[in-house]
């Protein structure tokens, strides 16, 4: 099979969508925005053996390229409309293309998303780059830059579950939780809609809450104070790991694409599933507290080229 049989048999699934007037297969899409809205653009690549193990199933290498790039447009308050696809396989295993396929359009018929249009090629290692397009209400994005002195900080859901997860599966041991959490994260796009007019800065946690809480404090130019101990910890991570561990992986792990946001508390009382853990300062530092005794981390969070 040549590329433009396999893009026709495994990724030409579109039907009659919202927004889209032309879909796969022209040089293009042609896509109709709503009126009154902003778009937001986001992107993401997963590479083999960096975002990936080689043995991963195709299924969930998909799944997980589309949520990543859905994290971020929850963390900007939008709504997901289209994405674009660019693949490099190093053979094609139809196998491997179906699975990868039917992971993509799970993912994608979900949460609403269509895919319009992408690019396949040949290449040594297994690459994957998503782009979505969303939209937001004029003016109303959500942003890194709004934290303010006296805001509290909170976090979505749970974490340290997804890089628990990915160091059990090189250690090759067993928790289905821990794994699925890496495999198949959740996008908070419903609180991420939910904070729009009450988070005074958001950010989605993809290279730890550490490393991507201080991007907030950058843009925002403020500090924070942590403590480690209200950190929202699974079951799952306490039971498989003692408290060094598991709180080493909430705090730089990263993978989760839970939310990070600051916000008065009065402002999210009624959002369910968040979790408050510090507060905002004007130190233009972070401090994290474990039962009032300062504890040392690794602030830098996932860096490529270091």
């Amino acid at each position: 099979m040549d590329e433009f049989e396999i893009i026709k048999k495994y990724f030409d699934r579109n039907k009659t969508t919202s927004g889209v007037v032309l879909g796969i297969g022209d040089d293009g899409a042609v896509l109709e925005p709503n009126i009154n809205m902003q778009q937001v653009q986001v992107i993401d690549t997963l590479v083999e053996g960096t975002h990936f193990l080689s043995k991963t199933n195709p299924a969930d290498i998909a799944y997980r390229a589309v949520v990543s790039n859905l994290s971020d447009i929850a963390a900007m308050g939008a709504i997901p409309r289209w994405m674009t696809l660019s693949l490099t396989i190093n053979k094609v295993d139809k196998k491997w293309i179906k699975g990868f396929s039917d992971g993509l359009f799970d993912a994608a018929n979900h949460f609403q998303v269509s895919l319009v249009g992408g690019d396949l090629t040949s290449g040594p290692n297994i690459i994957v780059t998503v782009s979505i397009s969303g939209e937001v209400q004029s003016g109303k994005a959500l942003l890194r830059s709004g934290a303010r002195v006296g805001d509290s900080v909170f976090v979505t859901g749970t974490i340290g579950d997804a890089a628990a997860g990915l160091h059990l599966l090189k250690k090759r041991k067993f928790d289905n939780h821990l794994i699925q959490r890496f495999l198949r994260p959740t996008p908070r796009l419903k609180i991420g809609k939910e904070l729009l007019g009450k988070a005074s800065a958001v950010i989605d946690i993809s290279d730890g809450l550490i490393g991507d809480l201080k991007k907030i404090l950058i843009a925002s130019e403020v500090g924070v104070d942590i403590k480690v101990e209200l950190l929202p910890i699974s079951k799952e991570l306490a039971y498989n790991f003692d408290s060094d561990s598991y709180y080493s992986f909430a705090l730089t792990g990263g993978d989760d694409y839970e939310l990070c946001f600051t916000a008065k508390d009065k402002d999210v009382s009624h959002i369910s599933d968040i979790t408050k853990i510090g507060t905002v300062n004007k130190s233009g530092l972070i401090k994290c507290c474990l039962n009032n005794n300062i504890i040392k981390f690794d602030e830098c969070g996932y860096r490529h080229f270091i």
